[in-house]
C-alpha cells in the first residue's frame, strides 16, 4: 500500500512510500538475523568504531536531515537541527557502550562464578510521527550497540529521516541487514514484528491503547516489550516560585512540536493566591509565541502534523468551549492550529484526556497536598514540572508525583544521558541512559568449577 506524504505547513505534495507487506517484513527479519550473528562475534572495538562512523555520517548529513523533516513533519527548522543533532550524539554516546558492557564475578563456593550479557538477537523498534528520527535513535543505538540487530518500523505520517538514516548507516559501512527501515501499517509490519518468533524484543513508542494491545501480542512468545505511551503531564506553579519566568517558559513547555510531545505539560496547576497573577503573564507569553513558515529562522512552532490530527485536537474545543485566550496561527494551507489555553473544570475530558496538540488547560489549587493529588489523578505518569523557590518543598512534590520524569524550576525532559520513560499506563521500562544497552541484552550466568 503506498502512503502519500504531504507538507503540513502547505499541504503541497512531498512522495509517495510504499507500505511493505508481510513477506517482505518476514525478509527483512530473516536478513538481519543473519546480519547479527558476525555483528554480534566482532570485536566490541570494532562495533564501537562502527557506531561512531554512523554518528559521523549522520554530523555530516544534519542540514539534509532537518530539512526533510520540515517537509515531512513540519517541525520548525530550528527545531529539526537539534533533532539531527540529537541522533548524533545518542549514536555517539552509546559507542561507548560495547567496551563497558560488562557483566559480573560473584563470589562462590567451589569454583568462579561470571555473567555475561548476551544480546537478544533481532529487535523490533516502532517510531511515532511526532518525533521521527530522534525517538528512533533511542531504540536503534544502544540496541545496536548491546550487539543486535534492529528492524525499525517508522509511523506512515513521517517516514522520510529514518529512511534516510538506514542509507547513512549503510554509507557508513554498518554491515548490510543490520539497521533496516521498513515503512508500512501497523497492523501488518508492527504486528508481524509481534508475532514473527525470530524478533526478540518490541520497542514501541505510541499511544496508550496501541501499546496495550502490543504488550498483549508479545505476551504469547513471552517476548520483551518496553512501551512509552501518552501523557498528561502537570507544570505545577507554586505560590514562592519566579512568577515572571514561570509563565514565560510554561507556552514552551506544552506547545514545542505544536503540543505534538507527550512530555507536554498540558496541565498548569497554579496556586489560588497567585491564579489571576500567573493567567495575566501567561497571556501576553502565549500570544508572544511564534507561529508560522517551519522554513524561519525565528518560527518557535509549526503546524500539525496531518489534516485528520487538526480535527482530532479542535474536537477537545467546541466552539471555543472554556477558551480563555490564544495564540495566532497563519491562515490559508497547512494544518494550522493557534497555540490555546482553557480553564475547563477539573474533570473536564480536556483536562483529564491527552489531546496532543497546542492546547494547556490551567487550574487553581489550595495547597501542596491539593496539587499533588490532582498531578496524580488519572492514569498517565510520564513528565512533569515544580516551579518553587523551596528547594524542600520541590523535593517533596517530586517524590509524591507519580511521573517518570520531573524537574524543578524547569521544564527539561529528556537527556539522552539519563533514564527516560514513564509511570502507571505512561510505559514499561526506560530508554536513555547509562544502563539502556543492558535491555537489549539477556544475563547468562557461568559456573566454573575448580576443584
Amino acid at each position: 500500500m503506498t502512503h502519500t506524504i504531504v507538507n503540513p505547513a502547505d499541504e503541497e505534495f512531498v512522495t509517495a512510500v510504499e507500505g511493505a507487506d508481510v513477506e517482505q517484513t518476514d525478509a527483512a527479519i530473516a536478513a538481519a538475523a543473519l546480519a547479527q550473528r558476525d555483528w554480534a562475534a566482532a570485536a566490541p572495538a570494532d562495533r564501537a568504531r562502527a557506531l561512531r562512523r554512523f554518528a559521523e555520517a549522520v554530523d555530516g548529513a544534519i542540514e539534509e536531515l532537518a530539512a526533510i523533516e520540515v517537509r515531512n513533519s513540519g517541525h520548525p527548522i530550528g527545531q529539526a537541527r537539534w533533532e539531527a543533532g540529537h541522533v548524533r550524539d545518542v549514536l555517539e554516546y552509546y559507542s561507548a557502550a560495547p567496551e563497558r558492557l560488562f557483566g559480573r564475578q560473584i563470589p562462590v563456593a567451589g569454583g568462579l562464578d561470571v555473567t555475561f550479557q548476551e544480546p537478544l538477537g533481532v529487535v523490533g523498534v516502532i517510531t511515532p510521527w511526532n518525533f521521527p528520527m530522534t525517538i528512533a535513535s533511542w531504540g536503534f543505538a544502544p540496541a545496536l550497540a548491546a550487539g543486535n540487530a534492529v528492524v525499525l518500523k517508522p509511523a506512515e505520517w513521517t517516514p522520510l529521516t529514518s529512511l534516510r538514516l538506514a542509507e547513512l548507516a549503510l554509507e557508513s559501512g554498518l554491515p548490510e541487514g543490520l539497521f533496516q527501515v521498513i515503512p508500512g501499517r501497523g497492523s501488518v509490519v508492527g504486528e508481524r514484528f509481534v508475532t514473527n518468533e525470530t524478533v526478540r524484543k518490541v520497542v514501541f513508542t505510541g499511544s496508550t491503547e496501541v501499546g496495550q494491545r502490543m504488550m498483549a501480542g508479545c505476551a504469547a512468545q513471552v517476548k520483551r516489550v518496553t512501551l512509552e505511551l501518552g501523557g498528561k503531564s502537570a507544570n505545577i506553579v507554586f505560590a514562592d516560585a519566579d512568577l515572571e519566568r514561570a509563565a514565560a517558559t510554561a507556552p514552551y513547555g506544552v506547545f514545542e512540536n505544536a503540543g505534538q510531545d507527550c512530555c507536554a505539560r498540558s496541565r498548569i496547576l497554579v496556586e489560588r493566591s497567585v491564579y489571576e497573577r500567573f493567567m495575566e503573564l501567561l497571556e501576553p507569553a502565549v500570544q508572544g509565541v511564534k507561529v508560522g513558515d517551519p522554513r524561519d529562522e525565528a518560527t518557535e512552532m509549526g503546524p500539525l502534523v496531518a489534516a485528520a490530527h487538526r480535527e482530532r485536537v479542535r474536537e477537545f474545543v467546541p466552539d471555543d468551549r472554556d477558551v480563555a485566550f490564544r495564540g495566532s496561527a497563519p491562515d490559508g494551507p497547512g494544518f494550522w492550529f493557534p497555540p490555546t489555553v482553557l480553564t475547563p473544570a477539573r474533570d473536564a475530558r480536556t483536562a483529564t484526556e491527552e489531546i496532543f496538540g497546542p492546547v494547556v488547560s490551567v487550574f487553581p489549587f489550595d495547597d501542596e497536598a491539593d496539587a499533588v493529588a490532582f498531578a496524580n489523578a488519572g492514569r498517565f505518569g510520564l513528565s512533569g514540572s515544580i516551579w518553587t523557590r523551596d528547594i524542600g518543598r520541590g523535593i517533596r512534590v517530586a517524590r509524591g508525583v507519580e511521573s517518570g520524569n520531573l524537574s524543578v524550576n524547569s521544564h527539561s525532559s529528556v537527556r539522552y544521558s539519563t533514564p527516560f520513560g514513564g509511570f502507571k499506563q505512561s510505559g514499561l521500562g526506560r530508554e536513555l541512559g547509562p544502563d539502556a544497552p543492558a535491555a537489549f541484552t539477556e544475563t547468562k550466568n557461568v559456573f566454573i568449577a575448580v576443584d
